[in-house]
């Protein structure tokens, strides 16, 4: 692995969406990290999460060497690309695509990322406590926004530029748990081809086969595959 600067450490669960952005960004960039592997189950393994970062929510990065806790995907690979700094830039260097990176970061995490965790974790209450209202709107918003994503997608490799951004860190587990619950392979083939680069890019390759023992764990049916999608429409 590459050397960082400092002593980094990642708080994180196999499994939870939001952490898989940023180790694709870890693993994008070989950046030499300890990972941490949080149990919120378990006392002694939540408390050690508790110590850095009292919010309780993962992925936390931090860097001893800085003196320096990170928390929220975004802000972590912005913090990555600021101070471990590798070939791949997250942060374009041209202003423009940079705002750009930034914008569709936040349209992965607001309108799949999160539409899909509502769904998920509608799967985990209890039958008196189902929000059916809630999980038909965030069907309604993945649909709405996969239509959209088809057309920015159609004849591009990435979401912008020529490279791998941010954006895509974003996207990769995005659309992979998304395609679960709400899936769009049989109806849209751009986006479909583009969940499979993403899929078959080594960084989040190694993110899907360190997870895999994991995935017994999802609360739906069908329980997440390494298989890469392909349209069917």
């Amino acid at each position: 692995m590459r050397a960082g600067a400092g002593s980094l450490r990642l708080y994180y669960h196999p499994l939870a969406s939001f952490c898989w952005k940023v180790l694709i960004a870890l693993y994008e960039n070989d950046t030499a990290f300890e990972p941490v592997v949080i149990d919120l189950f378990d006392p002694n393994s939540a408390a050690r999460l508790r110590a850095v970062w009292s919010m309780m929510k993962f992925p936390v990065l931090r860097d001893d060497g800085r003196g320096h806790t990170v928390a929220e995907s975004t802000i972590v690979i912005d913090y990555l690309d600021t101070h471990e700094r590798g070939p791949v830039r997250f942060i374009p260097a041209d202003v423009d695509l940079a705002w750009q990176a930034r914008m569709w970061d936040r349209f992965f995490d607001a309108y799949i990322h999160e539409q899909m965790q509502r769904i998920v974790g509608d799967a985990l209450r209890p039958a008196d406590a189902k929000d059916p209202t809630g999980v038909g709107q965030a069907r309604d918003q993945l649909r709405q926004s996969y239509d959209f994503l088809e057309t920015r997608m159609a004849g591009r490799k990435w979401v912008v530029g020529d490279g791998f951004t941010l954006a895509d860190c974003a996207a990769a587990p995005a659309l992979f748990y998304a395609n679960i619950v709400e899936p769009f392979a049989g109806s849209h083939r751009a986006l479909t081809d583009y969940l499979a680069r993403l899929m078959r890019r080594p960084s989040f390759a190694r993110v899907l086969e360190e997870a895999e023992p994991s995935f017994v764990m999802f609360p739906l049916e069908p329980k997440p595959s390494r298989v890469v999608p392909e349209f069917t429409g």
